[in-house]
């Protein structure tokens, strides 16, 4: 899939021309309660862009952060040659909730976020499957299924299939001899993304300009993603063409149960029935299916 479609071979996404992004240290092997987060966080003012230098000595010394990257985001749902310098990004596994709600707890990171953003939206995501690598490592420490579950419980695929919430996260490196055609496949995949009504929201971000993109969406169900994704005339055409001609150097596409949310992301909780992003719905705190019942 492309690099524009939120669940495609690779990610779809903006390009946040001065925003590139901190890494993580390489992932030890995640344990069968380990789990993911996304955070998306808005500032008032571009200055907060230092954050993705100061932040990275914190986040290294987490307890039980296993794997994380900080990434700019772009100005747009999906596909954009612009950068939002004010909104910036988390992306984490965690070995265990309680790690994640140690970090929400005591971090300056998490303190900050409460004090100083003008808006803050993260979410809790029970991982389902992955495929490939990011940056050479595998962001789930080889814990990684495809039936019966990531981390080892069948409870994902029921809450699946009782018609719950998907997130996906696509992630690329593009060729750089296959820029020109990477960007000019964007436009009608895009288009098609912003004309899903089961996208419940969207946003394309980069660790590198141009190059290195990434992609995080929520979907209605899993009906609503595989629709996008096979059943969409120029999706499946760039899909086809990122294969056949080789844009990208690595791609990593990964499935999730995002079981709880909390506060806005463009004026609204996704995770909560009602208006998306961006329709100024009230803020919501925790919603969504947990993956344990």
């Amino acid at each position: 899939m492309t690099a524009t479609a939120a669940v495609s071979a690779g990610p779809a996404s903006p390009i946040p021309a001065s925003a590139a992004s901190i890494v993580g240290p390489a992932p030890a092997p995640a344990p069968v309660s380990a789990i993911a987060s996304f955070h998306l966080v808005r500032y008032d003012t571009v200055s907060a862009m230092r954050h993705m230098a100061f932040d990275r000595p914190l986040l290294r010394d987490s307890d039980g952060l296993l794997f994380w990257r900080l990434l700019g985001t772009g100005s747009g749902r999906s596909m954009s040659l612009g950068a939002d310098l004010y909104r910036w990004a988390l992306f984490a596994v965690w070995r265990s909730d309680g790690d994640l709600e140690a970090f929400l707890r005591s971090s300056p990171i998490a303190a900050r976020w409460r004090d100083e953003a003008v808006e803050c939206w993260q979410v809790r995501l029970a991982p389902l499957s992955s495929r490939g690598t990011w940056a050479g490592r595998d962001p789930f420490g080889g814990s990684c299924g495809t039936r019966a579950g990531l981390f080892g419980g069948p409870r994902q695929d029921v809450a699946v299939a009782r018609g719950s919430p998907v997130a996906v996260l696509t992630r690329a490196s593009v060729r750089v001899r296959r820029l020109v055609a990477f960007y000019r496949s964007v436009p009608p995949v895009d288009e098609l993304l912003r004309r899903q009504d089961g996208c419940l929201a969207s946003i394309g971000m980069g660790e590198w300009p141009l190059v290195r993109q990434a992609t995080f969406s929520l979907w209605r169900d899993q009906d609503a993603m595989r629709g996008f994704a096979y059943r969409g005339a120029e999706h499946r055409r760039v899909v086809e063409l990122v294969r056949s001609h080789d844009w990208y150097a690595e791609e990593l596409f990964a499935r999730f149960i995002p079981y709880a949310s909390e506060g806005t992301w463009n004026g609204t909780d996704p995770m909560q029935p009602g208006p998306r992003p961006g329709a100024g719905a009230p803020r919501g705190r925790y919603h969504g299916t947990d993956p344990a019942r």
